[in-house]
């Protein structure tokens, strides 16, 4: 086990400094239009992905569950999947790939942040002993790295429309920016809902309720009333430009706050997981 557990720190550091050197590559690529560059960047982030999920998988198979119990192994595979989805959306939407300046720097954080917190392995309790719980974590993470997009572009669009900044013309245009986040949000909502339903049918199949009012459970459904009502607002009222920008940014910090924060300040049915 401590060979185990030392062999997946080692490839835990290893990979935060590959997606370092990414970042490095990527920042200076995207600000300095220098091509080669940015392209370097992202081999060494598909490089650091690779290493990355050697780690969550030697440690998947020491602890005998995935990664989604000590804050530990929550934030690192956030990381990874939060990398994952935008290289693979990257490579389906070209015009996405400015978006890396902050979703490079979001994943070295995640896996960064992750390293100053224990990472002893956990049993897992019975009561999360479930497939609607992997279900439940997979579409939350998925719905975390697509909302980091949306984030993205919506940064963006305020930047562009704000500053004179030379970069910021290898942007894309104001209305395919102001088109991208609009879309990504929409993906990241369907499966921030997605998570509601799967956590609710593992709560019943655990507690036998579907909804306790639990403070993470309604903080999630806040979030997700204000991610519906930032959608219905595009879609019916015409919301746009930057004050959706500043709106969905609303959104994305309640998220956050929902997913990260909420389980450190207030004690819940959820405190099994991120401690």
């Amino acid at each position: 086990m401590d060979t185990t557990f030392l062999f997946e720190t080692g490839l835990h550091w290893a990979a935060v400094i590959v997606y370092a050197a990414a970042t490095v590559f990527n920042t200076s690529g995207v600000i300095f239009r220098k091509e080669k560059a940015e392209k370097t960047s992202y081999y060494l982030a598909a490089a650091g992905l690779i290493i990355h999920g050697t780690a969550l998988l030697s440690r998947w198979a020491a602890a005998g569950h995935g990664p989604y119990m000590v804050r530990y192994e929550v934030l690192s595979s956030n990381a990874w999947v939060a990398m994952f989805l935008f290289l693979m959306f990257a490579r389906i939407f070209p015009k996405i790939r400015p978006a890396s300046i902050i979703l490079f720097y979001a994943t070295l954080m995640l896996i960064a942040i992750s390293l100053f917190y224990s990472a002893e392995f956990r049993k897992l309790p019975p009561t999360l002993n479930s497939i609607w719980l992997v279900l439940h974590v997979l579409f939350i993470k998925i719905s975390l790295g697509t909302l980091l997009i949306a984030l993205a572009f919506s940064i963006f669009y305020i930047l562009k429309k704000r500053s004179r900044a030379q970069w910021l013309e290898r942007l894309p245009d104001m209305e395919t920016l102001d088109v991208y986040a609009y879309r990504f949000a929409g993906f990241g909502f369907i499966f921030w809902t997605n998570a509601t339903l799967s956590g609710a049918i593992w709560a019943y199949q655990s507690w036998g309720r579907f909804w306790g009012w639990d403070p993470i459970e309604t903080w999630s459904l806040i979030t997700w009333i204000f991610f519906g009502i930032y959608l219905h607002l595009r879609r019916f009222f015409g919301l746009k430009g930057e004050k959706a920008a500043c709106f969905f940014m609303l959104c994305f910090i309640l998220s956050i706050a929902s997913l990260f924060f909420v389980p450190l300040i207030q004690s819940s049915i959820h405190s099994e997981y991120f401690t």
